[in-house]
């Protein structure tokens, strides 16, 4: 085991406190809550760059571990069901071998009650991949034990297919910039088509996130796309889970929506 596993087992605690807030992840075609993403907060209202900006190198293999255990916890407590699912961002840089530093994952599953089929782990293509043959490792240790992977932030960095090709993790989750204005801009239609297509062909499922209209709804729908992610529905809530908006618009009705998935 590396010295970096010997330091979060002996090193000294986090010059910061931080909590977790819970956005939702829905399945329109079903009216479900699929999951929440877990995001970091301050304990005094901090956004999460504030708190991220207090990570270092020294300090960052702990963080990591300290993140996973703390939505875990807190998740335990405030999730409804066996169903829904936790995701939670990881930074690849921070796992020195995936086997080992997994294991204070496995232990606060294990306390909470907590199955691993509901867990989902996203890395983000805007983290500097320095060992791409070492996060392939990673993504296939946390399969092994069960949980799901997610690229997130897909089309925001220039290295998203090479990444996609490389990984093949269970979703994408498309950036927000290929969202935004959705509704008027062909070549945005375009693009998220074609990846759309792209991913079934692949047998990786797509998430929209960062959906903030209705109109943008209404056009990713229309390209097949069934979970989403965005302001539209909720904002995040600090150690808590936020009410969910859900489609006001007849052709948004849940009504419409299933009955368009059974056609």
């Amino acid at each position: 085991m590396k010295s970096g596993c010997q330091g979060c087992r002996d090193g000294e605690p986090l010059p910061f406190t931080f909590t977790m807030a819970f956005h939702p992840i829905v399945d329109v075609s079903r009216a479900t809550i699929w999951g929440y993403e877990a995001l970091v907060r301050g304990t005094e209202g901090q956004g999460a760059g504030q708190i991220l900006g207090m990570v270092d190198e020294g300090n960052r293999y702990k963080f990591d571990q300290a993140c996973r255990v703390k939505a875990i916890e807190l998740a335990g407590s405030l999730f409804p069901d066996e169903e829904t699912r936790l995701s939670i961002n990881f930074m690849p840089n921070a796992v020195y071998e995936p086997a080992a530093c997994i294991r204070a994952t496995l232990d606060a599953a294990r306390r909470v009650g907590f199955a691993h089929r509901q867990i989902m782990f996203e890395f983000t293509e805007n983290e500097r991949m320095t060992d791409v043959a070492h996060v392939q490792q990673i993504i296939a240790e946390y399969r092994k034990q069960g949980f799901a992977t997610a690229l997130d932030d897909f089309g925001a960095g220039y290295a998203g297919l090479n990444l996609l090709a490389s990984f093949q993790p269970d979703f994408i989750k498309l950036d927000m910039e290929l969202i935004r204005g959705i509704a008027t801009s062909p070549a945005r239609q375009t693009i998220v088509a074609s990846v759309i297509l792209m991913a079934r062909q692949l047998d990786v499922a797509v998430i929209a996130e960062g959906v903030e209209t209705e109109a943008e709804l209404t056009a990713l729908r229309a390209a097949g796309i069934q979970l989403f992610q965005g302001y539209f529905f909720a904002k995040p809530a600090v150690a808590d889970l936020p009410a969910v908006r859900w489609p006001a618009s007849p052709a948004l009705s849940i009504e419409a929506l299933a009955q368009s998935d059974a056609a």
